[in-house]
């Protein structure tokens, strides 16, 4: 191998854990001719963990980079399929997940030898204080920090490197055990003051590891902060005497006193992982690696995944680039990798929120929690479980159909969760997709016409359940712009009614979101410049404070008490009008910075008054809009609200606002919270993803113990079906995709009988008037010419 240029001879690393060795060896390995140290603080044996776990998939990405240690590590490793889930006195047990376990100890002492046998200098039993003098003893040309979790070298260049650490809410301990798991086993047991959760799984022929968690308020409250470490270690045995069946829980922790031995998980991110340091008159790089870098949370198992596949990459870049300069190499692996571990870190965040709160999920009964426990990171979906163990998730669809249908004979193919019947007042939806209201600028004095009937009648026969109608203003000034429709004429109703007659004949329910653009409004379509003021002939605006939407927007018109009881009673004929045409549905937005929104919202409305200052308050005019609207709405139909569950801004709502929201609409009679989040300020930062809103739903939905409809980056079956056979969400309202194609619904059905190759007749399940439907529209496309 080239160097990657002349300077690159001598490698220093900074710690011994699993990202420096393994850098160290591949590299070593690679170019013999370098010259690499790795300087370890403790004794070569030294290890204060118990087991490690890596994924099948890890383990083949070492047997790539290094067969000779990979093989070793293999033969050391206990390998498992089965995740087990004890709840209530229930017990699930699922397979094909592919784990394997080793001692951390183990792991370490391959690494070492693997090590020394290509020639790497091991230095051990040295606490390096300044990483500077170091470098210039060794004469390095390239410093790894792979000094974990409390880097000292972060935490000198944090002004570079500028870490977020997170610092989480529940306590754990690592402890070990005796007794071996033949499943990767999780285990939660309620006492009087909260919930208590094991992590155990075996990792060698004779120990466990088993780690302890609870959320911070009930370690407290069962008095552990104050116990000694033996005491704390006692309660967890007696605790989890079940699952332990007499075995005794170890500590190799000794060292530390009292409750220490109970920690929080910090989460790290650090903006930029290199930094460069001058030696000797030299720029020398210093590069985070493994924990200093990024931390994972353990419940997803991936610290040292990502600390060996850093290695792996970074070795990697240096074959691929063995001409280059070692400034673009690290350049391109930062770049690289760091998207990766966000994927990962995205992943563990889901994953800890998920065990920070089970007590949010213990309104479920033991199949639908442990199905939200496999599924609560969002990188393992319906379709992914059906890979790993058909046969459990076929049963686990057939315990869901159930549910929803009850007393419905059992079936030889259940129907998949997304397309499961939905009754929620006197209306009964066919499915759970929605098509999310979207807006066309298509209107004329807002008046819909010939487009909207061909762009919501095809979404009609398209298969969903439901179809939105976009938000339509109750006043002329509420449109967000000029081609924004409205519901104040007869005119208007009218051409509503023709959409509503359409869609009832093509076998679909409807509905319409009733909104006021308040400091929004008076903007330019949106294939324009969206959310800037017209060119001319802008219309004064109204919301709760004089606060733009931004510089560029106009100031609103703070609402006097006359202009909320006028903007009322135009709400109320607006619904009615709505009742009159025929919709089923009404949705009353509340989201997206709009006039309620706005009243919601803590950084829009400033006001003094009733109306103002506490959440309460903020609410008060919205929940009274509501209260009027269900009033004046057909009892039998459903409403739900839309809100924006997180403004992504300092200062704004946060999804325990969001909760707190839900539960006031769900007091005023709301049926169904639509859990959308942001457009709220310019200054919103949201960080996206796919189903990034749902945990938003999800919360909502068993927190405040509502229907929820998820919303946003919902791309396809999969999705849907997870989320819906999760809890997370009722419905799965799906707006992109049916821009795109209008009988999405459809499709993503077919999409499941073929990828399941189980279901031999279309029409042979509740999934009937789906499959009808698609042979309609593929008679109606052959005859056409």
């Amino acid at each position: 191998m080239n160097t990657p240029d002349s300077a690159l001879q001598r490698i220093l690393c900074i710690g011994g854990g699993p990202a420096g060795l393994y850098f160290a060896l591949l590299m070593k390995r690679r170019d013999p001719s370098l010259t690499v140290t790795v300087v370890e603080r403790n004794r070569p044996f030294d290890t204060f963990g118990w087991g490690v776990v890596l994924s099948d998939q890890t383990l083949g990405n070492l047997r790539e980079a290094d067969p000779e240690s990979a093989s070793l590590i293999g033969e050391a490793f206990n390998h498992w399929d089965d995740i087990e889930v004890f709840y209530k006195g229930g017990r699930v047990r699922s397979g094909g997940h592919g784990f394997c376990g080793i001692g951390r100890k183990k792991l370490l002492n391959i690494l070492q030898d693997r090590c020394l046998a290509l020639g790497v200098n091991l230095v051990f039993e040295t606490d390096v204080a300044d990483d500077q003098a170091l470098a210039a003893q060794y004469n390095a040309d390239l410093v790894i920090a792979s000094d974990g979790l409390n880097s000292r070298i972060r935490t000198r260049y944090a002004e570079t490197f500028q870490p977020d650490i997170d610092t989480r809410e529940c306590r754990f301990v690592w402890l070990g055990t005796k007794k071996t798991f033949d499943a990767f086993t999780f285990d939660f047991v309620q006492t009087e003051h909260g919930w208590f959760q094991a992590h155990a799984y075996k990792f060698d022929g004779e120990t466990s590891t088993f780690i302890v968690e609870t959320p911070e308020a009930v370690w407290k409250a069962h008095g552990i902060d104050q116990m000694e470490q033996a005491e704390g270690v006692a309660f967890c045995e007696k605790l989890f005497a079940e699952r332990l069946e007499g075995h005794a829980l170890i500590s190799n922790a000794q060292h530390l006193r009292g409750s220490a031995n109970w920690i929080r998980f910090p989460r790290v991110i650090c903006k930029t992982w290199v930094h460069r340091i001058e030696v000797a008159g030299r720029q020398i790089p210093v590069v985070l690696m493994g924990d200093a870098a990024h931390t994972a949370h353990f419940s997803i198992g991936s610290g040292t995944k990502l600390a060996l596949e850093d290695a792996i990459d970074l070795a990697n870049e240096f074959t691929r680039h063995a001409n280059a300069d070692v400034a673009e190499v690290l350049q391109g692996y930062e770049a690289r990798r760091s998207v990766e571990v966000l994927k990962i870190q995205n992943a563990a965040r889901n994953s800890t929120e998920w065990f920070e709160n089970v007590d949010r999920y213990t309104g479920m009964e033991v199949e639908q929690f442990a199905y939200s426990l496999l599924t609560r990171s969002q990188r393992i979906s319906h379709e992914n479980l059906r890979l790993r163990d058909p046969a459990w998730l076929e049963g686990y669809e057939a315990w869901l159909e159930a549910q929803a249908k009850p007393g419905t004979p059992a079936k030889k193919h259940p129907t998949p969760p997304m397309l499961l019947p939905l009754t929620v007042r006197g209306l009964t939806l066919k499915n759970r997709i929605v098509v999310s209201p979207m807006a066309q600028y298509s209107a004329v004095d807002g008046a819909v016409g010939d487009y909207h009937l061909v762009h919501l009648g095809a979404r009609a026969l398209g298969g969903a359940a439901l179809v939105m109608v976009e938000m339509t203003s109750p006043t002329p000034e509420g449109r967000i712009t000029p081609g924004c429709p409205g519901l104040w004429n007869d005119a208007q109703q009218a051409g509503f009614k023709r959409i509503v007659d359409f869609a009832h004949a093509s076998h679909a329910h409807i509905g319409i979101q009733l909104g006021h653009s308040g400091p929004k409004g008076s903007t330019q379509l949106g294939w324009e410049r969206i959310d800037e003021p017209l060119e001319s002939g802008n219309w004064p605006l109204i919301s709760a404070s004089a606060v733009p939407y931004g510089e560029q927007n106009q100031v609103p018109r703070a609402m006097t008490r006359a202009d909320m009881d006028a903007l009322m009673a135009a709400f109320v004929e607006s619904t009615q009008r709505a009742a009159a045409a025929g919709f089923d549905w009404l949705e009353l937005h509340a989201a997206h910075g709009y006039l309620l929104s706005a009243f919601i919202c803590p950084l829009t409305n400033l006001r003094t008054d009733e109306y103002g200052g506490s959440l309460e308050n903020r609410c008060r005019y919205p929940l009274e809009v509501f209260t009027a609207l269900r009033a004046a709405w057909p009892t039998e139909r459903p409403m739900s609200v839309r809100i924006s569950a997180h403004d992504w801004a300092p200062g704004g709502n946060t999804p325990d606002d969001a909760v707190a929201i839900a539960r006031l609409f769900k007091a005023a009679g709301c049926d169904v919270i639509d859990v959308s989040s942001g457009q709220t300020t310019r200054q919103a930062k949201p960080v996206y993803g796919r189903m990034y809103q749902t945990p938003f739903a999800d919360r909502v939905r068993n927190e405040a113990g509502i229907l929820t409809m998820a919303v946003g980056a919902i791309q396809e079956a999969d999705h849907a079906n997870s989320i819906i056979a999760a809890g997370r969400a009722d419905l799965c309202a799906v707006a992109r995709p049916h821009l795109a194609d209008p009988a999405w619904t459809l499709h993503e059905a077919a999409k499941l009988q073929t990828r399941a190759l189980r279901w031999p007749h279309p029409y042979e399940s509740g999934r009937d008037q789906l499959y009808r439907e698609t042979a309609r529209q593929q008679a109606l496309n052959a005859n056409t010419p």
